[in-house]
């Protein structure tokens, strides 16, 4: 079970996230992990979940902490268990360090497959200046009393997703007309978000969030699974603790692949995390 069922609230550094996304150094710029099935979405392993893994070894390997921008492709769908990281340094600056990092399991046939592959820039987000001009605004969204949850009956995100036991989603109604058997035909999703156990966000659970709601394609009228071909996040600022809200938008459909561009929106009302990805449908 998740440690939702508890009632103390995790802390940065002492959560399930923080257990399930932690590599361990086996030499210099190679690590360790064991993906957690926890952290699934139809047995394959969730790629935000994989971005904040290959985020967390890329920090140990370069001389600053916080991602700014990170690129990954997806090669093959990583399955839950043992994998091996390998990282290069491709630059060191003073303000900026860029690195690539790459995801490694082994096959039914014992053969070594690469995963996921990703090239990073990665800074410090304290050492940036306040100045803010900027167009965007934050999306508007029901109270979260109004909105709806995979705990709420009829779930309205399929309960068979070990992921969103350990997310805290309450999702827009006006984004839910697929789970009700009426999809707006919009490529829109937005939900408030969290970890499930409380803890609050940073820069590798924003990784996390810009892919962790329903895919848009279901408020299209299409269904199954939406793999993620490439996926571009930029960590705009540290975030805020409370609640955050993630809206995506999809504008174009052709030949079997879709966008998704995300914007998360922390308490304060700051843009603190963009994304866009490329992901394949599956059609008919």
């Amino acid at each position: 079970m998740p440690e939702a069922a508890s009632a103390t609230r995790a802390t940065i550094g002492d959560s399930e996230f923080d257990r399930d996304t932690a590599v361990t150094r086996r030499a210099p710029g190679v690590y360790d992990i064991d993906l957690s099935e926890g952290w699934t979405i139809f047995s394959a392993v969730n790629g935000g979940y994989l971005l904040a893994v290959l985020g967390r070894a890329l920090a140990d390997a370069l001389p600053h902490a916080d991602p700014f921008t990170i690129s990954a492709h997806y090669l093959t769908a990583s399955q839950p268990g043992p994998a091996v990281i390998r990282t290069d340094v491709v630059r060191t600056g003073r303000t900026l360090s860029t690195g690539q990092a790459s995801l490694f399991q082994y096959d039914d046939e014992g053969k070594e497959v690469e995963r996921i592959r990703v090239l990073a820039s990665y800074g410090d987000l304290d050492s940036l200046p306040d100045d803010v001009r900027t167009t965007a605004e934050p999306p508007v969204l029901p109270p979260m009393d109004q909105c709806f949850g995979p705990q709420d009956g009829p779930a309205p995100v399929d309960g068979s997703s070990a992921l969103t036991d350990r997310l805290m989603l309450k999702l827009d109604p006006s984004t839910l007309g697929w789970a009700l058997g009426a999809p707006s035909g919009r490529g829109e999703m937005r939900s408030w978000f969290g970890l499930a156990d409380g803890r609050d966000a940073d820069p590798f659970s924003l990784l996390l969030a810009v892919d962790a709601l329903p895919p848009t394609a279901f408020e299209m009228g299409l269904k199954g699974w939406v793999p993620t071909v490439e996926l571009t996040a930029h960590v705009r600022s540290r975030p805020a603790p409370g609640p955050l809200r993630v809206s995506i938008t999809t504008r174009n459909l052709a030949g079997g692949f879709l966008e998704e561009d995300a914007e998360v929106w922390d308490s304060e009302n700051r843009l603190v995390a963009q994304s866009r990805q490329l992901a394949r449908v599956r059609l008919g």
